[in-house]
C-alpha cells in the first residue's frame, strides 16, 4: 500500500511475520478438505450478504423521506439534511470500532446487535414530532446499525475467510449492498406514496428484525472455529486472540495508519466518493427530479436501475482489482464519474428520456466500483497485523460517510437557498476530478507505506 517503509515499520513487519510463522508452526494444521465440496468460506459470504444487503437498503431510504417530511410536518430541507448528515456520519464513524468489536466478540454478535439497533431506530421514527428526533432515531440509531454491517463488516468477512479471490468476493458483497438498494427502493417509494411514510418505516423495522436470527445463528466467526483454512490459504491460520479494549485497538490502528501518506490519500478520495454518491445521488436525486416534474416513483425506479448496474460494476471492478493496479482503476472511475455528474443537470426532466437512461447505466457501473480497489489498498496485513486491514478500511469508510453527510446537508441547504440542486451536482463533479488526480499517488498494496514527514529534528 505504499513505497519504502521506515525502520520502525520494517521492524514491526518483521515481528508480525515472525509471530505468524511461529503460530503456524505450533498450530496443528488440519488436513485439506477432500472432494469438490464448496468451501465453507463461500457459505459464510452467502450468509453475510443478506445483512449487507439490508444495510444498503436501509441506508438509502432517507432520500425518499425528504419530500414527505418537507410536505407533511413542514420541516425545511436543511433540517432534514442535517439528520441525513448525522445518519451518514454515524454509520461511517462506527465502522472502525465495529470491526474492532468483531475481533473481540465475533461477527455474529456484532451483526445481530446492529440489525436490532436498525429495527429500534425505525420503530422510534414513527412517533417523532420534531426534526431533532429524526436526527436521533434515524440519524443516530439506524446510522450506527447500518454502519456496523456495511462494507467494514464485509471487509472482515473477506479478510478472515479468504486468501484468494478477495477482490471478487469484495465485489460480490458490495453488489449485495446495492442489490438491496435496487430491490427495496421502488417498493419503499411505492409504499410511501400508497400508505405514507410511517407504515413504511415499520416494514423496514420488521425486515431488520427478521435478519437478526439469520446473522446470529448462521454466521461463523473464523475458519479456525471449524478446523479449516481460509479459502486459498496454504497453511492453517489460527484464530487470533480476542482483542481487549476494542475502542483502544481501533484508535491504535488509526494512529499507525495516520503516520502514512497513503492513508490520507485514501481517506480523502473516499470522502469524495461518499460525497458524490450517497451524499448527493442517494439523498438528492429523487427531490431534484421532482423539482423538474418527474414523479417520485419514476425517480426511485431510476435509482433502482442504477443499483442494477452497480451489481455488474462492482463484480467487474473486483475482477479487475485482482489483475490491475487499483490506483489507476480509482483514477479512471473518479474521472468518468465526475464527467457524468457535471452533465446531469442538463439531463433531468419530467420524463426518463434516453440520455438520462444512458446516464443511469453509466453512473451505475461506476457508483460503488471504487470499493474493491480501495479495500485492496488497505489490505496491508504485514504492517497492521491480523484484522488491521479491515480496521484501516473502516476508518477510510468513516471519511466516506463524513463526506457523504456533508454533501447531503450542503445539497439540502443549497436547494433552500438557490431553489435548485444544480450547484450541488457541479460541486460533486469537480470534487471527483480532484480525486482522479490524487488516486495515482496512493501507495501500492502489499508494501510498507511511506510515513508522513514531520517537521522538527529527528529523535
Amino acid at each position: 500500500m505504499g513505497l519504502t517503509g521506515s525502520n520502525s515499520i520494517e521492524g514491526m513487519t518483521h515481528t508480525i511475520r515472525t509471530t505468524d510463522t511461529e503460530d503456524a508452526r505450533t498450530a496443528q494444521a488440519p488436513s485439506a478438505p477432500r472432494g469438490r465440496r464448496v468451501h465453507r468460506a463461500w457459505w459464510v459470504a452467502a450468509v453475510a450478504a443478506p445483512a449487507v444487503m439490508g444495510a444498503g437498503a436501509f441506508a438509502t431510504m432517507p432520500g425518499l423521506l425528504v419530500e414527505p417530511l418537507h410536505r407533511d410536518p413542514g420541516w425545511s430541507r436543511g433540517s432534514i439534511g442535517l439528520a441525513l448528515w448525522v445518519n451518514m456520519a454515524a454509520s461511517g464513524l462506527v465502522a472502525p470500532f465495529a470491526t474492532a468489536l468483531m475481533g473481540r466478540f465475533g461477527l455474529r454478535r456484532v451483526a445481530a446487535a446492529a440489525l436490532a439497533a436498525v429495527a429500534a431506530g425505525a420503530l422510534l421514527t414513527t412517533v417523532m414530532t420534531q426534526p431533532w428526533q429524526l436526527a436521533l432515531c434515524w440519524g443516530l440509531l439506524v446510522g450506527l446499525g447500518c454502519g456496523s454491517v456495511a462494507m467494514g463488516f464485509a471487509a472482515v468477512v473477506v479478510e478472515r475467510w479468504f486468501t484468494a479471490r478477495r477482490g471478487l468476493v469484495t465485489g460480490l458483497l458490495t453488489a449485495a449492498s446495492v442489490f438491496g438498494q435496487f430491490v427495496f427502493m421502488p417498493l419503499l417509494s411505492w409504499s410511501i406514496e400508497r400508505y405514507q411514510w410511517r407504515p413504511t418505516t415499520v416494514t423496514v423495522a420488521l425486515v431488520a428484525l427478521a435478519l437478526v436470527p439469520l446473522a446470529g445463528l448462521l454466521l461463523r466467526d473464523h475458519p479456525a472455529d471449524l478446523g479449516m483454512r481460509p479459502y486459498g490459504a496454504r497453511e492453517y491460520v489460527p484464530r487470533p486472540r480476542p482483542t481487549p479494549g476494542a475502542a483502544r485497538h481501533a484508535l491504535r490502528v488509526l494512529r499507525s495508519a495516520a503516520r502514512t501518506r497513503p492513508f490520507w490519500l485514501l481517506a480523502g478520495t473516499f470522502a469524495i466518493c461518499g460525497a458524490s454518491t450517497n451524499g448527493i445521488m442517494w439523498s438528492g436525486f429523487v427531490p431534484a427530479a421532482h423539482d423538474h416534474g418527474m414523479p417520485p416513483t419514476v425517480a426511485a425506479s431510476l435509482l433502482a436501475l442504477i443499483g442494477v448496474f452497480n451489481v455488474a460494476g462492482t463484480v467487474v471492478s473486483g475482477w479487475l482489482t485482482d489483475r490491475h493496479d487499483p490506483r489507476l482503476l480509482l483514477a479512471l472511475y473518479y474521472g468518468m464519474r465526475g464527467v457524468s455528474l457535471l452533465l446531469l443537470p442538463y439531463l433531468l426532466g419530467p420524463e426518463a428520456h434516453w440520455p438520462l437512461i444512458v446516464f443511469v447505466v453509466f453512473f451505475g457501473l461506476l457508483d460503488v466500483a471504487t470499493v474493491p480497489p480501495t479495500i485492496a489498498l488497505t489490505a496491508v496485513r504485514e504492517i497492521y497485523g491480523e484484522g488491521g486491514g479491515a480496521i484501516v478500511f473502516g476508518w477510510t469508510l468513516a471519511f466516506h460517510q463524513l463526506g457523504a453527510g456533508v454533501m447531503a446537508f450542503a445539497g439540502g441547504a443549497l436547494r433552500d437557498a438557490l431553489g435548485s440542486y444544480d450547484a450541488a451536482w457541479i460541486v460533486s463533479g469537480a470534487l471527483c476530478a480532484v480525486a482522479a488526480v490524487l488516486a495515482p499517488a496512493i501507495g501500492k498494496p502489499g508494501r510498507a507505506p511511506r510515513p508522513v514527514r514531520r517537521a522538527g529534528p529527528r529523535p
